[in-house]
């Protein structure tokens, strides 16, 4: 497959960004410049390219600011909000933004990490697992700052380990997801919820596959990652 016009995408976009807030005050965290770009617009980018459609950006902290700056249309995407009136954690963010989804597949991305990823062969491998949720991994050689995953000899995810375990190289999390929306419905209701806690690991032997890439990937959480990704983007 192809053509992505219907296939869904949400942005999880409500972070607070406390950590970048010496360098970039007064900004939601997907808002921070990067050479004079918002951060949100790499990511709508990759999406315009990929020829996806429909972007609901789930927004929370500062949400008027990111609405009002990325409007309701980005080249060709059509672009509509999911707003937190109060903190739902990323599972929570999720389950309300997917409510008006009518595709069966959706794609997930964090709003505040940029990896580079072939989205067809991301869907052709989802398709061939069969799986409910495939998580894009990445392979790192210092996770102190992340979370790890394990996966077997068929790429199924078997293990999520908590961030700061293992200095070692290791599979993390790149913050892109494939999901059948109808497992949205299966995202616990509790308040907040978070996505890496509390819904992935419940779905270990339920259809949840790791697939990797082995290009950039650029979290933006930190002083010293938000200065990174500025030379990567220059």
């Amino acid at each position: 497959m192809s053509n992505f016009s219907q296939v869904s995408a949400i942005i999880l976009a409500g972070g607070l960004g406390t950590r970048l807030r010496g360098v970039v005050p007064g900004l939601p965290k997907v808002m921070a410049e990067i050479n004079g770009k918002p951060f949100i617009t790499y990511l709508l980018d990759q999406l315009a390219e990929a020829e996806i459609e429909r972007v609901i950006i789930s927004t929370g902290y500062m949400a008027q600011t990111i609405e009002e700056t990325v409007g309701s249309s980005y080249r060709s995407l059509h672009i509509e909000y999911s707003r937190e009136e109060n903190p739902l954690g990323t599972g929570g963010a999720l389950k309300l933004s997917g409510k008006p989804v009518d595709t069966k597949y959706c794609l997930v991305m964090n709003g505040d990490s940029y990896v580079e990823f072939d989205l067809v062969s991301l869907f052709i491998s989802h398709k061939e697992q069969n799986s409910n949720i495939t998580i894009l991994v990445k392979a790192v050689d210092d996770t102190t700052h992340f979370g790890t995953i394990e996966v077997n000899e068929k790429n199924e995810i078997i293990k999520f380990i908590e961030k700061g375990s293992s200095k070692e190289a290791c599979l993390i999390n790149a913050g892109v997801y494939i999901m059948k929306t109808s497992t949205f419905l299966d995202i616990p209701d509790k308040t907040p919820c978070s996505l890496e806690y509390d819904f992935f690991p419940s779905m270990i032997g339920k259809g949840i596959y790791g697939y990797e890439t082995e290009e950039i990937f650029i979290d933006i959480g930190t002083p010293e990652s938000y200065a990174q990704a500025e030379k990567f983007f220059e």
